[in-house]
């Protein structure tokens, strides 16, 4: 039974590896992904002048932005699939507005200095806004596949020019709540599901076993029993007829009387 138990053991390990490498080669490619965007958007001098720029510029006057996650007030966001985000830009100023483009970026809650991941920057081709117009444009991002769920930051921006200036307004500063995509089940889920069945399975091996053990000694007990009672019954009929058992008869009647 033991041997059993080994057995079945050592299958189910063999069945959950290929899990644990799966679950290890998402933590690595997590981290890797993550390094290689904070990395890859920041390694060239020229896109680090051109961030740089960008956050400089200022708003202009009379110009106003607003945000709406459609259909997903909670602001949920999966991992690796597209989320729309509504821009609306108004013109309450004196000159028209040409819009250049839309860009985001994802960033830890408690530190905007430490970027996760720099988002798609749509390109609007300078599309015009008249004065007292409001117009409103569709930005649609996705976050790492390999981004771990939980509360990030967004901050998203509208880069326009006024008479030639380049400006910029942030349409949306706040939490996303970053969740798992796909199915029901995740790797991880699927994982920890296995690994509850391998244990409550050899929990059930180790409470047969024991059940079988305390079987088996009731029945050797049992067996040392009836193997007495059926020996004296076999003396009882080989002394039958001879003067001894004439003899124990006599002195059992002695004691009846």
């Amino acid at each position: 039974m033991k041997m059993n138990v080994r057995v079945l053991f050592l299958a189910l390990l063999l069945l959950a590896s290929p899990l644990l490498q799966v679950a290890r080669c998402q933590v690595d490619d997590d981290h890797s992904n993550l390094v290689d965007d904070v990395v890859g958007e920041h390694s060239d001098s020229a896109a680090d002048e051109e961030d740089q720029d960008l956050d400089n510029l200022t708003s202009a006057p009379g110009v106003e932005t607003v945000c709406v996650f459609p259909q997903n007030s909670a602001r949920l966001v999966p991992a690796g699939e597209s989320t729309e985000l509504l821009v609306a830009l108004r013109n309450d100023g004196t000159s028209r507005v040409g819009v250049m483009g839309i860009r985001a970026s994802v960033h830890l809650p408690y530190d905007h200095k430490l970027l996760v991941q720099n988002l798609t920057m749509l390109s609007v081709n300078n599309a015009s806004i008249l004065t007292s117009v409001q117009a409103t444009y569709s930005y649609v991002f996705a976050v790492s596949q390999y981004l771990q769920p939980g509360a990030f930051d967004l901050v998203g921006y509208v880069i326009y020019d006024v008479e030639g200036k380049a400006y910029q307004n942030v349409f949306y500063n706040g939490t996303i709540e970053v969740v798992e995509s796909g199915g029901l089940l995740s790797g991880e889920s699927v994982f920890l599901i296995t690994l509850g069945i391998a244990l409550l399975l050899l929990l059930g091996l180790w409470a047969y076993s024991q059940v079988q053990r305390l079987t088996k000694k009731t029945k050797k007990v049992s067996k040392v029993e009836v193997g007495t009672r059926s020996t004296d019954a076999s003396m009882d009929e080989w002394l039958e007829g001879t003067h001894l058992a004439k003899t124990l008869s006599g002195k059992s009647k002695s004691k009846k009387n």
